[in-house]
């Protein structure tokens, strides 16, 4: 959830969207994003839209967090009106959500099933610190109806999480992925970042194996990016730490993804792999695919056939709304065909399916064979209709949907 929000064109009062969004809301998968935009602390390489508790302000509290949450579901309700289409995925990010009692975010999902009801079989996660949760904890959450948590473990190294402004004891991590475990969640994640000023490779093989030794369904591993108006940023400004080296981020990506593979989770986008199919995130696959998402809270943003919106960033502003009764979507938009077939593009290439040639037009097609050529596209995808990224391919995605797009 990135701190600044687009500019749009001004989003009625009432919430109120085009057709072509509330048609969209039939056959294909449908989510709520939970956005929670509290830290007990601030990472210092962060620029999501969080909040530490002196930095809230008046007229803006925790305990009351979650009525307003739920007063957003209802207006989804309201503004979605008699549609039925259960709730296919949900999914809670912050910030920390489980600095909230477990309660409240039992609470919350209960109003999205009571309001539209959700899928069998849906996908119900939150995310996670280490440090934020205990047995009971989990396995009230559980009891409430989650499915699957994230925890944010990002290294298993003390110095680079000191780099990073992590607080959480990486010995804490087995622990809460055994209580987890034992709650009964269908799928337990772990998210690592790599690339930190400092980090060694061999840094990164202790994070490896530190996770792995874990044996998660899943695993998000992201490169760290140096962030304007970070923490961090200054920080490399000042020359205090160096500015993360592409061939050493590049090297990181080959080391992970090759342990990763070897312990049997293989790789179904750029920066995710899974034990196998069912451990996918079916939230985040509905992202890539372009499916309809509501995103509730301060500054999330939200999707629906074609017309995307946001909300305002601060959680004050975003109380204020829906205390007048008012719709909290700050701006939006509506995409043009060309600018979803790109949006596709930029997207679905990320995937292991790869995305249909068709998708391109005369250009992109003409670069194909040189992209296989250069070890960018899997040749066997390719024959079978399908454009698929090598390793290679992936190390140089950027490069890659340059071309095809031109």
């Amino acid at each position: 959830m990135p701190s600044a929000l687009p500019e749009g064109d001004p989003a009625p009062s009432d919430g109120s969207l085009p057709e072509q969004a509330l048609a969209a809301l039939g056959d294909d998968p449908f989510g709520f994003y939970v956005h929670v935009p509290f830290c007990r602390v601030r990472c210092g390489y962060c620029d999501f839209n969080t909040y530490t508790a002196e930095e809230l302000g008046p007229g803006v509290s925790r305990a009351s967090y979650v009525d307003q949450a739920v007063a957003e579901v209802r207006l989804a309700r309201r503004v979605l009106g008699d549609r039925e289409r259960p709730v296919d995925t949900v999914f809670l990010g912050g910030g920390t959500p489980t600095l909230l009692p477990a309660g409240d975010l039992g609470r919350l999902l209960r109003a999205i099933d009571d309001e539209f009801g959700l899928a069998p079989g849906a996908e119900v996660t939150t995310e996670a610190n280490p440090d934020s949760v205990d047995a009971a904890y989990l396995a009230e959450l559980r009891a409430a109806g989650y499915t699957r948590v994230s925890f944010g473990m990002q290294s298993a190294v003390p110095s680079v999480l000191a780099v990073l402004d992590r607080t959480h004891d990486p010995l804490r991590v087995p622990g809460v992925v055994a209580a987890a475990r034992a709650a009964g969640f269908d799928q337990v994640s772990l998210d690592l970042i790599y690339g930190t000023p400092g980090e060694s490779a061999e840094d990164w093989a202790t994070t490896l194996e530190a996770a792995l030794a874990c044996a998660p369904d899943h695993v998000s591993a992201y490169s760290l990016i140096v962030e304007d108006g970070t923490a961090l940023a200054r920080r490399v400004r000042r020359g205090e730490l160096p500015m993360p080296d592409d061939d050493d981020l590049a090297d990181k990506y080959v080391q992970g993804d090759e342990r990763l593979a070897a312990a049997g989770l293989g790789w179904y986008e750029v920066s995710n792999w899974a034990r196998d199919d069912a451990a996918r995130c079916r939230h985040n696959l509905g992202y890539w695919a372009g499916a309809g998402w509501w995103g509730i809270g301060p500054g999330a943003h939200s999707h629906l056939g074609g017309v995307r919106w946001w909300n305002v960033k601060h959680p004050a502003a975003y109380a204020a709304r829906l205390a007048a009764g008012d719709s909290p979507a700050h701006a939006r938009e509506v995409l043009d065909e060309e600018t979803r077939r790109v949006e596709r593009v930029l997207l679905e290439l990320r995937l292991r399916e790869g995305l249909d040639p068709a998708l391109l037009d005369d250009a992109g097609r003409d670069e194909l064979p040189g992209l296989v050529d250069e070890g960018l596209v899997e040749p066997a995808a390719l024959a079978a209709g399908r454009v698929v990224l090598t390793r290679r391919g992936r190390l140089l995605a950027d490069g890659v949907v340059h071309r095809l797009l031109g």
